[in-house]
C-alpha cells in the first residue's frame, strides 16, 4: 500500500472516530436536561432450585427505564451467591452465555441503576454482595440515604473499610452490624432502619430467605407478586407483567417481608412518621403501565391534562405532545378541551442510552439529534404543547424554537406539573437549586425565556386532588413547594463520598 493510501486510511479512520464521539457527546449533552431517578429493584423466590436469572433479567428489562447506567444479578444456590454486574443496559450486559453461566438457585436478586449518590463506575454496579459470619448476603438498593456520610463516617472509625461510593453500601455495613447482635437478619433490618433516614426499597437475600422492605415514609414503590408459587418483588408493576406474574399488593411504608421456605411473613416496622411516596413516580419516572398505590400511571397523568384544560382554557386547533413524556397528560388535556390531538414530533429510537453530563451551551443547539418535526402538521397552527415538567428549560426552548421554525402560528406551552424550585434529596437527580429554570424567577420570565407564546404549570392544589385516587395518604412534593416529609441536610452532593475519598 502507497504512503498516500496508507495517509488517507488513517484519515478516514479518524474522522469516523470522531464523528462517533461527538455524536455520542451530542446525545449526552441533549438528555442532560432530563430527570433522572435512581434505581430499579427486582427479587424472586422459588421453591425448587431453577434458573432464576432468566425471569429476573426479563423483570429488570422491564424496570430498564428506571436507570440504564449498570445492572446486575445474584443468584442464591444453598446460600453460595454468584453474581454478575456490569456498566450498561440489561440487553448489553447479560447476553445469553453470561445467563447461562449463572447457576440455578432458589432466589435471585437484580438490580437497575442511575448514580445519584456514587460515581459512574463498575464497582458500583448493584446488588452488592457481602461475605460475613453469619453467611453471605446480597443487597439491592432504590432510593437515597440522607444521613448515609454521617453513618459512613462512624462505621469508619470503628475500622470498617468501603469499596463503593454510593449509599447502599452504608446499608450492608449496618445490616451485618446488627446481625451479630439479632436473632435473625430480618430483625437486623427492622434495627437497621431506626438509623436510616432517606429513601429506600431494598431486596436482600440471606442464605435462607428473600426478604423486600421499604422505608417508613414509602418514598420509593415496591410491589408483591406471584407466578405460580414463586414470590417475586418489584419496583414497578410493569415488570410482573412483562414476567407473566399477578400483583398481589404493594409492600407497606416501613414493612419487611420475609419469605422462607415458600412461606410469606410481614413485619411491620412501628413507625408514626408522615408517610409521602415521591409523587414525581407518577409524574415522569413510572412506566404508564404500572399502578402505584392503587392508581394507573396512565390514569394519573391523565387526569393531570384534564385539570391544565380547566385551569387555562386557551383556543387552539391542536393539542401536541413532547414525546414520549407528555403523550399521556396530552391525551386527558385533548378529551377534556375537545381539542384534537396530533403529533407534531418524531423521536428517534437509534441514539441510544445515555450518560448525564452538565454542559448547557451546547445543549440548547442538539434538541434536533432527538427530535424531528412533522411540519405539515406544524405549519399554520395554534399548538397547546404538553410537557411533564421544566427542570432547566434548555430542552423545552429548543423544542419551542424548533416548532416557530416549522410554521407553528402560536404555541400555547401546558407543563404537567407545578414548577421545580427546590433540590429532592430521596433519589432524583435534582441537586442543584441555582440550575432550576423556576428557582427565583415568575411564570412569565420563564415564558419569555422558552419563547411560548403563554405557560401553565398544573398547580399545587390539582396536584393534590389527583393524589386522592392513591392509597397513599400523602406525597413528597418537596421539589415543588420546598416542604418535605422529614427534615433534610442543609446540605447535599451527588458523589459526596467520593468527594471525601478525593481529599
Amino acid at each position: 500500500m502507497s504512503i498516500f493510501k496508507k495517509v488517507c486510511t488513517f484519515l478516514e479512520i479518524t474522522i469516523i472516530i470522531k464523528v462517533c464521539l461527538c455524536l455520542k457527546r451530542m446525545e449526552e449533552l441533549l438528555m442532560s436536561e432530563n430527570v433522572k431517578e435512581e434505581c430499579g429493584i427486582f427479587g424472586v423466590y422459588s421453591k425448587r432450585p431453577e434458573k432464576l436469572a432468566y425471569i429476573t433479567c426479563v423483570g429488570l428489562s422491564g424496570l430498564q427505564h428506571r436507570g440504564e447506567e449498570s445492572c446486575g444479578i445474584a443468584v442464591n444456590t444453598d446460600g453460595v451467591i454468584s453474581y454478575h454486574k456490569d456498566q450498561g443496559l440489561v440487553s448489553e450486559v447479560f447476553t445469553n452465555e453470561v445467563l447461562d453461566n449463572l447457576p440455578a438457585g432458589n432466589m435471585s436478586i437484580g438490580h437497575v441503576r442511575y448514580s445519584t449518590t456514587g460515581a459512574a463506575k463498575k464497582e458500583n454496579a448493584q446488588p452488592m454482595v457481602i461475605r460475613h459470619k453469619k453467611g453471605n448476603l446480597a443487597v439491592a438498593h432504590n432510593g437515597n440515604i440522607t444521613n448515609a456520610m454521617e453513618l459512613k463516617q462512624g462505621l469508619e472509625d470503628n475500622g470498617a473499610i468501603f469499596t463503593t461510593t454510593n449509599d447502599t453500601e452504608v446499608i450492608c455495613h449496618i445490616i451485618v452490624r446488627e446481625r451479630l447482635k439479632a436473632k435473625s437478619t430480618e430483625e437486623a433490618i427492622a434495627n437497621t432502619m431506626k438509623v436510616l433516614r432517606g429513601a429506600y426499597s431494598l431486596v436482600i437475600m440471606s442464605p435462607q430467605k428473600l426478604i423486600a422492605a421499604r422505608d417508613p415514609q414509602g418514598f420509593k414503590p415496591l410491589c408483591m407478586g406471584k407466578l405460580g408459587e414463586d414470590i417475586i418483588f418489584a419496583s414497578e408493576s410493569c415488570a410482573l407483567d412483562i414476567c407473566g406474574a399477578e400483583f398481589i399488593r404493594d409492600v407497606k411504608p416501613g414493612e419487611i417481608i420475609v419469605v422462607k421456605d415458600g412461606k410469606i411473613t410481614s413485619i411491620d416496622y412501628d413507625s408514626k412518621e408522615k408517610k409521602g411516596m415521591c409523587v414525581f413516580e407518577y409524574i415522569y419516572f413510572a412506566r404508564p403501565d404500572s399502578i402505584l398505590e392503587g392508581m394507573s400511571v396512565h390514569e394519573f397523568r391523565e387526569k393531570a391534562g384534564r385539570y391544565l384544560a380547566k385551569q387555562m382554557p386557551v383556543d387552539a386547533d391542536i393539542v401536541a405532545a413532547v414525546p414520549d413524556s407528555g403523550v399521556d397528560a396530552a391525551l386527558g388535556y385533548s378529551k377534556e378541551s375537545k381539542i384534537p390531538y396530533d403529533l407534531v414530533f418524531t423521536k428517534s429510537k437509534y441514539i441510544g442510552r445515555t450518560f448525564i453530563q452538565n454542559t448547557q451551551n451546547k445543549r440548547k443547539k442538539l434538541v434536533a439529534l432527538k427530535l424531528n418535526p412533522l411540519k405539515n402538521s406544524i405549519r399554520g397552527k395554534r399548538i397547546v404543547l404538553i410537557d411533564d415538567s421544566i427542570v432547566r428549560g434548555n430542552t423545552l426552548a429548543g423544542i419551542v424554537k424548533t416548532l416557530r421554525k416549522s410554521g407553528a402560528k402560536e404555541i400555547h406551552l401546558r407543563i404537567a406539573s407545578p414548577a421545580f424550585i427546590d433540590i429532592c434529596y430521596f433519589g432524583t437527580d435534582i441537586d442543584d437549586k441555582e440550575s432550576l429554570i423556576a428557582n427565583g424567577r415568575t411564570v412569565e420570565e420563564i415564558r419569555q425565556i422558552i419563547g411560548a407564546d403563554t405557560l401553565e404549570y398544573l398547580s399545587i392544589e390539582n396536584l393534590k386532588e389527583i393524589t386522592k385516587g392513591c392509597n397513599m395518604e400523602d406525597f413528597c412534593m418537596g421539589c415543588f413547594t420546598g416542604k418535605y416529609p422529614i427534615e433534610v441536610p442543609k446540605e447535599i452532593k451527588k458523589d459526596r463520598f467520593e468527594e471525601k475519598i478525593k481529599k
